[in-house]
């Protein structure tokens, strides 16, 4: 019997999607995952170092393994990694009654919110917030799709998906032909109502209306839905919400991005996985230097598990 959870996999400091292509990827991984397991996806966010997805399924370890081991052997093939990526135990939370799904959903579409990237979820384009309510809001505009004949250089050569998944040019699926938007839609009921839980702000009335269902379990916050995600204090996550976030600095997506090349130009290496620690060290020191970039956001974007 499906259930509905929302399952968190965390990397801790080291960055899971390192550009566009891994984004992509990781969201065609989490696809073929529903489609393995009979699972259908609600909802999700994928940020550089950690995943939230709402599914219902009727077993979260057996999906969470469909979609993390074969975007693994993808990420460490082209960084030329070795060992896990991702924590030992991803977080699953089983949530139960109509306004605890909502709150999940909401916090989960908000998260690059809550993590400074963008000011609004709807800037963010690794979740399926645009996906929503698209004619309604606007946002229906046609994209060229890809040939099912080169769907494989996305997914791979022996990869199953369902027959109603489409992909787009870039290489990733369409996310309203993965996620199950009709039934997301009748829980926010209206376009209206979906823009409200996208820009309102957290509070004891999201706990209040959770306690409306009368299921006894515990509200869905913030501090649960972010569980074991080391980047932010909740206290700084809510200071983002309200907008207090420097939204022009480097993102990790285009700073790794950067670095990837850098060790590629600079050092003849594959990636930043093969830098040495003293080219690591010399290549954080100037970023320090002439960016002005944080330690802590180097050494994530440089793999780095030391101080410079």
């Amino acid at each position: 019997m499906k259930k509905t959870y929302h399952v968190c996999l965390s990397a801790g400091d080291e960055i899971m999607f390192r550009d566009l292509e891994d984004y992509n990827r990781g969201f065609n991984c989490f696809a073929l995952a529903l489609h393995k397991t009979g699972s259908t996806g609600l909802v999700e966010a994928f940020m550089a170092t950690h995943t939230h997805q709402v599914i219902q399924t009727s077993d979260p370890k057996e999906f969470m393994w469909h979609f993390r081991q074969p975007y693994s052997m993808y990420f460490n093939n082209k960084y030329q990694r070795d060992g896990r990526l991702g924590e030992n135990q991803h977080f699953t939370l089983e949530v139960v009654g109509h306004h605890h799904k909502l709150a999940a959903m909401s916090y989960t579409l908000r998260n690059a919110v809550h993590h400074g990237v963008v000011s609004i979820p709807y800037a963010y384009p690794h979740c399926s917030a645009n996906a929503i309510f698209r004619s309604e809001m606007g946002k229906s505009h046609k994209e060229d799709l890809l040939l099912e004949c080169h769907y494989s250089k996305h997914i791979g050569r022996r990869a199953e998906y369902a027959d109603n998944y489409k992909m787009s040019e870039s290489g990733v699926f369409l996310r309203e032909t993965v996620l199950d938007i009709p039934q997301v839609e009748d829980l926010f009921i209206s376009p209206r109502a979906f823009n409200y839980y996208m820009t309102r702000r957290s509070s004891e009335e999201w706990k209040e209306e959770q306690r409306k269902d009368g299921d006894g379990n515990s509200p869905v916050t913030l501090t649960e839905i972010e569980n074991g995600i080391r980047l932010h204090s909740i206290d700084r996550m809510v200071s983002f919400e309200a907008g207090k976030a420097d939204y022009r600095k480097v993102s990790d997506i285009d700073l790794c991005t950067e670095l990837d090349q850098l060790a590629r130009s600079r050092y003849g290496r594959h990636s930043v996985y093969q830098l040495t620690e003293r080219e690591k060290q010399l290549t954080a020191l100037e970023l320090h230097r002439t960016r002005h970039l944080s330690e802590t956001q180097i050494r994530r974007c440089l793999a780095m598990s030391y101080p410079f």
